[in-house]
Order: C-alpha cells, then sequence, then structure tokens
C-alpha cells in the first residue's frame, strides 16, 4: 500500500510541476505574443480558471507528502519527502503571498478597466512563478529520488 501511495503522489506532485512550467514556460509566452487585447484577456480567464484548481491541488500534494512521510517514516527516504514538504509548504506560502494577490487582481481586468501598469504586475507574477516553480521542481526531485 505505501508503494502505491508513494508512486501515486510522485505522479500528482508531477503533474503540477508540469502544469506550473507549462504555464511559465508555454501559456504565458503565447498569451504575450497575441495581438491587442488578446494575451490579457487570455491571462485573466487563465486566472479564473488556474485560480480555482491550482490550490487544491497544491494543498492536495501536501497532504499527500505529509502521509507518505507519516507512514513511511521508518523506510530510507523519509528525509527526502519531509524535506519536498517543506518546499510545497514554501511554495504555498509563495503563493498566498506573492502570487495570489496579483492573479486575483488581473483576473477581473478587462482592457476597459485594467491598470496602466498591468505589464509591470504581469511580469511581477511572471518572476515570482518562475521562482515558485523552481521549488515545486525541487520538491518533485526529492519525491522521484525518496523512490529509488
Amino acid at each position: 500500500m505505501l508503494n502505491a501511495l508513494q508512486v501515486f503522489t510522485t505522479v500528482f506532485v508531477g503533474v503540477m510541476v508540469g502544469v506550473e512550467f507549462s504555464v511559465a514556460f508555454v501559456i504565458n509566452r503565447i498569451l504575450d505574443a497575441l495581438p491587442e487585447d488578446s494575451g490579457q484577456r487570455g491571462r485573466a480567464h487563465g486566472g479564473r480558471m488556474l485560480g480555482a484548481v491550482m490550490p487544491v491541488w497544491y494543498i492536495t500534494s501536501l497532504v499527500l507528502v505529509a502521509v507518505w512521510a507519516i507512514a513511511g517514516r521508518d523506510h530510507d527516504g523519509t528525509g527526502l519527502v519531509v524535506t519536498a514538504g517543506g518546499l510545497l509548504i514554501l511554495s504555498v506560502i509563495m503563493s498566498l503571498l506573492l502570487l495570489v494577490p496579483i492573479n486575483n487582481r488581473g483576473k477581473t481586468w478587462t482592457p476597459e478597466n485594467r491598470p496602466a501598469d498591468w505589464k509591470e504586475q504581469m511580469n511581477r507574477w511572471d518572476r515570482y512563478h518562475y521562482v515558485r516553480v523552481a521549488v515545486i521542481i525541487a520538491a518533485f526531485a526529492l519525491l522521484a529520488a525518496a523512490l529509488a
């Protein structure tokens, strides 16, 4: 049963990492290259859609890692799992303090009501997101190492 939990948790976190990596390095670059107001509208829609899904994904990932750490406390690799959990906690804190406030503003913007500095705010969100992606990639790598 522990093996199934370990594999499921690693895959679950890995898919989350893939989505966040894609947002950072693919989707936002595509949106930024669209003409006129299309990119800003796309970011607003993405902020609404992913803003609803990702909190559940992050918290579920953290819960799964905590269950793995507790259930596998007597097994090799538990330190890696606990460290991965710490990184996931850091990613949630970063999200709440840095990314969510910008996202909450951006998801309501339209070409008619967006602030003059909307691009600067999106660039700030992107920079914070790059750091968060690095943190969750590290967490994923530790989970994968714990499986070995």
